[in-house]
């Protein structure tokens, strides 16, 4: 059998064009969108479930083509690129699910950018910039280094990204010293016409300069200009976010994402495992969570939302844990996971019974379109659930941090729970948010008893009785504002401004483009267009503890897709979460971005070329 289907923006309508060589009798269209679909002809819609949705069709005849049109239920939403195109289309005929090919020409194609500009004679190719650089004249021949201990894991990476090794015998010696006054992450790097010495302040600074080195060596051609780069991190915190939840990345991507990330000396990988769609992290307190959620699509308790098709999915196991964190630890990264509370938890309510009181006749609906996406926190299984949780979560990672989630709870959460409305009477609450602020900081609590400390979203700080508390470090991404606010109320904050760090957004408002458009677009220069201590701000300094890029996997459908959203936006949050505060602009980044692209192509890392 084969089957057609094209999909195209007309205005604020989508128009799908389904064709057959087979007579389909009573067909069902499947497919998912970025949020709530709206039939406006062409089919009957029978199911929905956030941007899922199904669609009764007619008999379908050979070499008549039926025209379905579509729109956002939601009348603030309208499509703005291919990304918002139907993802994960097929038809169920009878028992049979047929699927469609992608009608959307899945992935990347912008054309190639203008040439980038040259860059600066006092620049080195080099993200981040280093702090100081003082260039002496003369150039170092530079092919590899005389094995250096402390260096194994730069050696290592340079392998798997397919380098030439950073050790060989006959290599250049580089003389190591200590200087403590460098900072832990600090080092002084000189480059003589004759050789290489270096200063650091301790194993994570040796371990940068290993990488400034192996850089270099690429970007300048095996020549090194001659000088002294004296170089420490602005902020401690250098994060890249992945969400695994809408879609399953495999473990050979999170991989070769967090060698990108040592390149770039980040170093905070934030794994996102958990949301509406699926918890995949594979616990032994609660086996159906994952069991029951890990797949979504035909016959799941989760249907093909966000392009999960006919099925979709996978769970991480103990053994891939154990893979992420010896590599992350190799290249000095450490890694938050995230179980996502109270909202945003669709999946775990469908897998676990108790956690929604049964006598609540509210009407809440997320962002997303979810109609019971928010666990109850008046309901004795909700605990059941969420203390082992954390604990055995949290114990499975070294860094001594859980990300709670608590973003977007929906309008109207819990207010028609009878449950909810005693505990509001017996703690003193009025609103949602105070339910939610008592209800993490119950939690926060439980667990800092337990030594762990929690981190969270913005709204966590939301509250009549102060939101989380705790000692919680929030993560501010609407924008900077909920950052200074929360920051001048005593919490630590990452900065992670969807306007300049969300990679899920689109880089352009080309309709060819691919990507979320809710904040705006993100261009290679809004990367650096910013301050994570803004301007008027500089009270807050001591509590920024630093940035993190986003990348939300709602519109990615294959690993690889990812690719071109992240690079080279990823030079972007590198540079702010290093770089002393205006080092560099969006042109100086433009121009970067063009001496590492020839780097990017060689490591086999796709990036976006029409930015």
């Amino acid at each position: 059998m084969s089957l057609t289907f094209s999909a195209r923006i007309d205005g604020r309508r989508i128009r799908c064009k389904i064709g057959t060589d087979r007579p389909l009798a009573a067909p069902t269209f499947c497919f998912s969108l970025m949020a709530a679909p709206a039939v406006v002809s062409g089919g009957t819609l029978v199911r929905r479930v956030a941007g899922y949705a199904e669609v009764a069709l007619p008999d379908l005849e050979p070499g008549q083509p039926h025209e379905v049109v579509l729109e956002h239920a939601n009348p603030d939403y309208a499509p703005r690129n291919r990304a918002w195109l139907p993802l994960g289309a097929y038809l169920r005929v009878g028992r049979d699910c047929l699927p469609l090919p992608p009608g959307n020409d899945l992935g990347l194609r912008t054309a190639e950018a203008p040439p980038a500009p040259p860059l600066a004679p006092d620049r080195l190719p080099l993200v981040p910039q280093p702090t100081e650089w003082h260039p002496s004249g003369g150039s170092l021949e530079f092919a590899a280094l005389a094995p250096v201990r402390g260096l194994e894991a730069v050696d290592a990476l340079a392998a798997r990204l397919g380098l030439a090794p950073l050790f060989a015998p006959g290599g250049v010696a580089l003389t190591v010293e200590k200087d403590a006054t460098l900072g832990p992450e600090g080092y002084r790097l000189s480059l003589g016409p004759t050789g290489l010495s270096v200063a650091v302040g301790g194993p994570a600074g040796l371990h940068h300069a290993g990488v400034t080195l192996l850089t270099l060596r690429e970007t300048c051609g095996g020549r090194l200009p001659c000088g002294t780069i004296t170089d420490r991190p602005r902020f401690g915190w250098r994060g890249q976010h992945l969400d695994c939840a809408r879609h399953f990345f495999g473990v050979e991507f999170i991989l070769r994402l967090l060698d990108l990330m040592a390149l770039l000396k980040l170093n905070r990988f934030h794994w996102h495992f958990a949301d509406d769609e699926a918890f995949r992290l594979e616990v032994e307190t609660q086996p159906l969570l994952w069991q029951r959620t890990a797949f979504r699509g035909e016959g799941e308790l989760v249907p093909g939302v966000f392009g999960g098709g006919i099925r979709a999915g996978g769970s991480y196991s103990r053994a891939d844990v154990a893979r992420v964190l010896a590599r992350a630890k190799a290249l000095r990264i450490e890694v938050l996971p995230e179980i996502e509370v109270p909202a945003h938890s669709h999946a775990m309510v469908k897998a676990v019974p108790g956690l929604r009181d049964p006598g609540d006749n509210g009407g809440e609906v997320s962002i997303q379109g979810y109609l019971d996406n928010i666990v109850n926190p008046a309901m004795s299984a909700t605990w059941d659930l969420l203390l082992p949780l954390a604990r055995e979560v949290a114990g499975m990672f070294p860094m001594g941090l859980l990300h709670l989630g608590a973003d977007e709870a929906p309008p109207g959460a819990w207010g028609g729970s009878p449950a909810v409305a005693a505990l509001k009477a017996r703690e003193g609450l009025e609103r949602a948010d105070d339910v939610q602020g008592w209800m993490l900081a119950k939690l926060a609590a439980a667990l800092g008893r337990d030594g762990i400390r929690v981190a969270a979203w913005e709204e966590a700080a939301k509250g009549s009785q102060g939101g989380i508390g705790n000692g919680a470090l929030l993560f501010s991404w609407k924008g900077q504002g909920p950052g200074v606010e929360a920051a001048r109320r005593g919490h630590d904050v990452v900065m992670c401004p969807a306007q300049n760090a969300y990679f899920d957004l689109a880089h352009t408002d080309d309709p060819d483009d691919w990507g979320a458009a809710w904040a705006g677009f993100v261009p290679l220069e809004r990367t650096v267009a910013w301050d994570p201590v803004p301007k008027g701000a500089e009270d807050i300094a001591p509590r920024v503890a630093g940035v993190q890029a986003c990348f939300w996997g709602e519109f990615t459908t294959r690993d690889h897709e990812a690719e071109g959203m992240i690079a080279p936006r990823i030079l972007g949050v590198a540079t702010k979460g290093w770089e002393p505060a205006g080092r560099t602009d969006g042109a100086s980044l433009r121009a970067q971005a063009g001496a590492y692209a020839p780097l990017f192509d060689r490591i086999g890392w796709q990036r976006h070329r029409g930015a």
